[in-house]
């Protein structure tokens, strides 16, 4: 083999891996960028944790809710830091959160701006490689785009069972080492007693978060695996049925 059917063969596999690395990641930081998104989520993890919040707020659910809003704002817009202006034990204050709380939450920002671009520019690639797949209308191209679906579908189901299984086993050292891993500081470190921030988000929100998400990958990732799979079969038992001969009418 010359030196340019060896590059040219190398390039194509690394594009054929690409496709199998990036739908693990396109699946998972665009279920992210959407739970985390949702209005739902909050609304659920508010309701659902409202004694634990009150115990060290004393605030309506109606601002709970408005705080969420205004989080889910930030996220979206270009403010630099967060202000949260909600009512707290009658008396309306111009930020819920303190300088530590602010400073963390600046970094979660960037994190969330990450994950948009991971699952925005992943599913480019995606989308790219399945277009010009499915317009060269070659069998081949056709059944290769098939079994790299089944195999980025497979890859990404291996991943959410690893990071589903910590969750169940110990959440705690998950959530602990997700943190060391993604912020270079401690103002993640906070306290409920004196921090709204975390009194409001209680470690049980992003358990029940990170359920949702890992439910909904794995239900696309399985829809990856059998449905390009029952695609091909069914048009294997329409081109054999195709070269059957057909009877001829009896004389």
């Amino acid at each position: 083999m010359s030196a340019k059917n060896r590059i040219t063969r190398a390039s194509r596999l690394l594009v054929f891996a690409l496709f199998v690395a990036l739908t693990p990641a396109f699946l998972i930081a665009a279920n992210a960028s959407l739970v985390i998104d949702a209005p739902l989520l909050y609304s659920y993890g508010f309701s659902r944790y409202r004694d634990q919040i009150g115990y060290y707020l004393d605030i309506s659910d109606v601002e709970l809710r408005s705080a969420g809003q205004q989080i889910r704002d930030y996220f979206n817009d270009d403010e630099e830091f967060l202000a949260v202006s909600v009512v707290v034990s009658g008396i309306r204050v111009d930020n819920l959160y303190n300088a530590r709380e602010v400073a963390h939450m600046k970094d979660v920002k960037g994190l969330v701006r990450w994950v948009d671009r991971i699952w925005k520019l992943s599913g480019l690639y995606l989308l790219a490689f399945a277009v010009v797949a499915l317009m060269s209308r070659h069998e081949r191209s056709v059944r290769r785009l098939s079994k790299l679906t089944v195999a980025g579908g497979g890859l990404t189901l291996a991943l959410v069972a690893l990071v589903g299984l910590g969750a169940l086993a110990g959440f705690d050292r998950l959530f602990l080492a997700f943190h060391e891993v993604s912020f270079s500081n401690d103002f993640w470190l906070l306290d409920p007693t004196r921090d709204a921030l975390i009194a409001m988000f209680p470690q049980g929100f992003f358990f029940d978060a990170t359920i949702l998400i890992v439910g909904a990958i794995i239900v696309e990732a399985l829809l990856l695996v059998v449905v390009p799979r029952l695609l091909v079969r069914r048009a294997d038992r329409s081109a054999t049925a195709d070269k059957l001969p057909v009877p001829s009418a009896p004389r």
